[in-house]
């Protein structure tokens, strides 16, 4: 994870390549203090969130699953593992709090917690044949960090219930029609589209940008992301030593290691 700040613009980028940036306890911490760090420079109008090396974000780390210190096996007291059960819904409300326009840039894949990073950011530029779906039931595990609300206020109830429960995959291309993508490009000129949209904000006046982000932000809680997930952190807690979410991620580990072993 590393983030920069060059003048009016800023970038936070998922630094894992080796794991298409599967989110682990490290990335979490970092990613969490570069927004703040980024968000504390008031000079800028507009933050890219993107991914380094072949994908965007491959969601949770099958080798090195999440909130770990947050395990009662720990012997961490109650009141810290809660705090680290926590941490997922404290960066969401962070990206989404910030006073610059962040714009996601994806390509390759944006998978589980991949696309409520996608969700926290104000616009969406994504490649085509980028792959996309939500499996955390797969792997015996909630949708937490405020996951449900907030799909609920992008897609409706009909369309987030199918994504969560199926796992299915989807493409940008339906995404797009959803109107929840703002644009779709070839992977080719991704940079040029995500820097287009980039200028275009930068010369924006500053005043009225940061007064309708402000009111975009208070629209998003009137519309009630965040105000029913508050115990999201205990939940995924509790069930991460559930033995039937243990072999149900187990399993889904085998099936894709399965898939992805070169045939003779």
């Amino acid at each position: 994870m590393y983030a920069e700040v060059a003048g009016r613009i800023g970038h936070l980028v998922l630094n894992r390549p080796a794991s298409l940036n599967a989110i682990n306890d490290a990335m979490l911490t970092d990613l969490t203090e570069a927004v703040r760090w980024v968000d504390s420079r008031r000079e800028l109008r507009v933050v890219i969130f993107k991914g380094n090396g072949r994908g965007f974000c491959a969601g949770a780390d099958l080798n090195s699953l999440p909130f770990a210190e947050g395990r009662p096996a720990t012997g961490n007291s109650w009141l810290y593992r809660r705090e680290v059960g926590q941490i997922g819904t404290r960066l969401i409300e962070a990206i989404e709090q910030m006073h610059a326009v962040t714009i996601a840039q994806v390509h390759g894949c944006a998978v589980g917690g991949g696309v409520l990073f996608m969700i926290a950011c104000d616009l969406r530029i994504v490649a085509q044949g980028t792959v996309m779906f939500i499996p955390e039931v797969d792997l015996g595990s909630p949708y937490s960090w405020g996951a449900v609300p907030r799909m609920v206020r992008e897609l409706g109830p009909a369309l987030t219930k199918e994504l969560i429960i199926t796992c299915r995959r989807f493409t940008p291309e339906e995404a797009r029609d959803w109107r929840w993508v703002n644009r779709v490009t070839s992977l080719d000129i991704l940079e040029n589209e995500v820097e287009t949209a980039r200028e275009r904000n930068c010369t924006k006046a500053l005043g009225a940008g940061r007064h309708h982000q402000g009111s975009r932000q208070r629209g998003r809680e009137v519309m009630g992301a965040g105000l029913t997930s508050y115990a999201d952190g205990d939940l995924a807690l509790a069930m991460a030593v559930e033995e039937e979410s243990l072999v149900a991620a187990r399993n889904y580990a085998h099936s894709k290691m399965s898939k992805d072993r070169p045939r003779r």
